[in-house]
C-alpha cells in the first residue's frame, strides 16, 4: 500500500528540480512518502475531488521504498523523540524572537520603510 492520496491530510509538492515531496500534514505516516499506516485513525477522505478523474499532470509514481532493517515501531519512537525535542525548544525560541522584536521596536527599527527617506 502507498500513501493514501485521497486523504485530506495528504500533501504533495513538486520543486523546480523535479523532486516531489509527499507527506502527511499531521505527521502520522512514519514511512512517508512510501506508505500510510493501514489503521490510521486520522484518515479522512478528501471531498473536494471525489469523483474527479485526474489527467496526466498527476505526480509521477513514488520510487521503490528502501530496504530497512529497523522495525516500524523503532522508527516511530525516533520520530516521537524528535518531536518532543522540537516541542520542548520551540517556546524558548519564540520568546527569544519576541524579545528581539520588542527591542527593535523600542529602537524604532520596525522593519524596512522603503516608502520613507
Amino acid at each position: 500500500m502507498g500513501m493514501r492520496e485521497e486523504c485530506k491530510h495528504f500533501q504533495s509538492r513538486t520543486y523546480k528540480s523535479g523532486e516531489v515531496a509527499r507527506f502527511c500534514v499531521l505527521g502520522n505516516a512514519p514511512d512517508q512518502p512510501w506508505s500510510c499506516p493501514a489503521d490510521c485513525i486520522t484518515y479522512e477522505r478528501r471531498f473536494a475531488d471525489v469523483g474527479w478523474s485526474h489527467g496526466t499532470l498527476v505526480d509521477k509514481p513514488v520510487e521503490q521504498a528502501p530496504e530497512s532493517s529497523v522495525p516500524l515501531e523503532e522508527r516511530r519512537e525516533v520520530l516521537d523523540m524528535a518531536s518532543e525535542i522540537v516541542n520542548s525548544v520551540a517556546p524558548e525560541l519564540l520568546e527569544e524572537r519576541r524579545r528581539q522584536l520588542d527591542e527593535m521596536e523600542k529602537k524604532g527599527r520596525t522593519g524596512w520603510k522603503f516608502w520613507r527617506r
